[in-house]
């Protein structure tokens, strides 16, 4: 059984209803009376629709959690709620996690159930934040709250083989944002994407072994080298789709990046893609992936379907 995620104090039960929509993965268009130009008056932002739809075979009745939503902090940006829907409806009791995200329990019966959701969301449209010159604190300044994350975890063995390599091979390099890009570099060259070998049970040190894996196993080893060298790293997860770069043939999935703590801030790096990219839509944060799972399941089950959609909305396209 995998071990269930660490929960906030904050619950809510509510009832996701099945309700009649358009299917989630139709072509888009703004059906109820929406107008791009109104809902998105500046001109260099963007609206891009997301969604999903997820559905697991179960075994028996079980419980299954997921980190599903759009993360609390992007939450305002959403134009078009999201429409978080389960098939069959069943009660979700709702919470947030010590990290903040915004999750949910189902007590789900034996057979499939299906996760779907859909909604638009308004994007600045720019590349991710570039400062050169963020320095790397000490870490006997380093705010308290972030010292989870210079910790090992689950997928993250800092107290490892990993430890000396990376002192050895990026303890020369400049400090700050320099020695996180040479961490990217080398993790980005280092390892092969490749869909075929996913797993999840892979950790940091494996993929550094097997030099293979998918953007969790890139985003697990990037952290683990930062954290290897006293720089906080978190892992996160949320949407990122082809927007701004040339299309890939690979199915659309959720996608991995991590956040480094740099001259009191949050940065965000890519070792998967090593370049800054638009649109990304965070769902959820943690130490690791163990952290923000999208569905866990306290049971024997199968994924019977998986499919997402990240795709920037034309602005002709009007009621």
């Amino acid at each position: 059984m995998i071990h269930p995620n660490s929960q906030g104090d904050t619950h809510l039960v509510s009832q996701v209803d099945s309700v009649t929509t358009p299917h989630w993965n139709e072509p888009f268009a703004f059906n109820s009376g929406i107008d791009y130009f109104a809902v998105n008056p500046l001109p260099h932002h963007m609206l891009i629709r997301i969604g999903y739809d997820i559905a697991l075979r179960l075994a028996s009745p079980t419980a299954v959690l997921c980190v599903l939503h759009v993360h609390p902090s992007r939450k305002g940006d959403l134009i078009r709620p999201e429409n978080f829907r389960i098939e069959p409806a069943l009660p979700v009791e709702d919470y947030f996690d010590g990290f903040g995200n915004h999750c949910g329990r189902v007590n789900a019966p034996a057979g499939v159930i299906r996760f779907l959701n859909d909604a638009v969301i308004r994007d600045p449209g720019e590349l991710d934040a570039y400062a050169p010159e963020a320095p790397q604190l000490d870490v006997r300044q380093t705010p308290v709250e972030t010292l989870s994350f210079v910790l090992p975890s689950r997928y993250c063995e800092v107290d490892s083989e990993l430890l000396d390599f990376a002192w050895r091979t990026f303890g020369q390099t400049p400090t700050g944002w320099p020695r996180v890009q040479a961490i990217c570099d080398f993790v980005h060259a280092h390892l092969h994407f490749d869909y075929q070998q996913a797993r999840a049970n892979r950790t940091a040190l494996d993929a550094f072994r097997e030099r293979v894996g998918v953007c969790r196993d890139f985003t697990h080893l990037a952290i683990t080298l930062c954290r290897c060298l006293n720089i906080p790293a978190r892992y996160a997860t949320g949407y990122l789709g082809d927007i701004g770069v040339p299309p890939v043939p690979d199915p659309m999935d959720f996608s991995a990046w991590f956040e480094a703590y740099l001259g009191g801030h949050w940065h965000t790096f890519d070792a998967r893609h090593n370049r800054r990219r638009i649109g990304r839509t965070l769902i959820g944060r943690g130490r690791d992936a163990g952290d923000v799972p999208i569905t866990m399941v306290f049971g024997e089950h199968l994924l019977e379907s998986f499919s997402v959609i990240t795709e920037e909305i034309n602005p002709g396209l009007t009621a």
